[in-house]
């Protein structure tokens, strides 16, 4: 198994463009501070595609405007195969419909290379909340309109979005109060400051455990692993908000064949490795490569849906 790892690992270099440089790393920008599952997922496939690729892949953190301002580097960045980024669906789908200037274009500005992980959500609720399933939270929220209220990483975000689109697929109303970051979201939802939340299961696994606050649905195909009790969205009878978020590997537009075919073969052999699977699922991520032409139906699709969701819920960040 040893060997033919190596002897992959040299297949891969073979195909590196004659323009890459063994002196010259990589860089690899994620468009949102250190720390948490993004930058996990960014560092394990980096030091795994270097390896393969025979380079050094240096992560590099480009916060801000969520997730814009590293993004729109790797859209102005040149196509030499030196710059890449993290995308997710915040940068690729939501931000282009919900900023009024966002600095690129989600697909023309990009040489998509493809998804490499998806991450399901998960809806969170006070233990105070008198909802043990989703089907009696709903109940309540029809009883209460206006009354309760859900906290979110900041406006025009995932978790809004997820927010909104929870209240339009259940038909029912709730007040969305924003914060910066995801920490304070949930630290509030833990002490009973607002009453629910939508987030990853990355984010939300540590606050589970303390009984304060009670999961209620996931988005993900079947029940996980970590959590078997909490249902899926679908099984509980909202299949419209069982969609996982997904990270993907995007260049500049204009990435050499070469390049592509490169970088996609160190994609894939690093998305096999035992030990970044392993990390991954530790965060709540599970590996998963598709083809750049899936990605680009998946970004179409999300922007389709969050634009939908903006009508609805006059979302909009300047």
């Amino acid at each position: 198994m040893e060997r033919r790892r190596f002897l992959f690992g040299l297949a891969a270099t073979a195909t590196m463009p004659a323009a890459w440089s063994q002196n010259r790393p990589i860089r690899l920008l994620v468009p949102f501070a250190p720390g948490g599952a993004t930058d996990v997922i960014a560092r394990e496939i980096a030091m795994l595609m270097g390896k393969h690729l025979g380079a050094t892949v240096v992560v590099e953190n480009r916060g801000g405007a969520g997730g814009s301002i590293g993004t729109s580097e790797v859209a102005r960045a040149a196509p030499d195969g030196y710059t890449l980024g993290l995308a997710t669906q915040s940068t690729h789908a939501v931000n282009p419909v919900v900023y009024r200037k966002v600095g690129y274009d989600p697909l023309a500005d990009f040489t998509l290379l493809g998804e490499i992980a998806q991450a399901p959500g998960i809806l969170l609720v006070n233990a105070k909340v008198p909802a043990a399933t989703l089907a009696q939270f709903v109940q309540h929220l029809r009883s209460h309109p206006d009354q309760l209220t859900y906290s979110s990483p900041g406006n025009g975000t995932i978790g809004h979005v997820w927010g909104e689109l929870f209240k339009h697929s259940t038909g029912t109303t709730m007040l969305h109060v924003p914060y910066k970051g995801a920490s304070q979201a949930l630290a509030d939802l833990v002490a009973g400051q607002v009453d629910s939340t939508f987030t990853s299961v990355a984010s939300a696994m540590p606050y589970l455990r303390n009984g304060r606050v009670r999961a209620l649905a996931v988005s993900w195909p079947r029940r996980l692993d970590m959590l078997p009790e909490v249902p899926t969205y679908a099984e509980a009878g909202w299949p419209d908000n069982n969609q996982p978020t997904w990270y993907g590997l995007v260049g500049p537009a204009g990435l050499s064949a070469d390049a592509r075919g490169a970088l996609r073969a160190a994609m894939r052999a690093a998305l096999d490795d035992p030990g970044l699977r392993e990390k991954y699922r530790g965060q709540g991520v599970f590996p998963a490569l598709g083809t750049p032409e899936q990605f680009a139906a998946t970004i179409r699709r999300d922007m389709d849906s969050v634009a939908a969701i903006r009508r609805t819920a006059h979302i909009s960040v300047d």
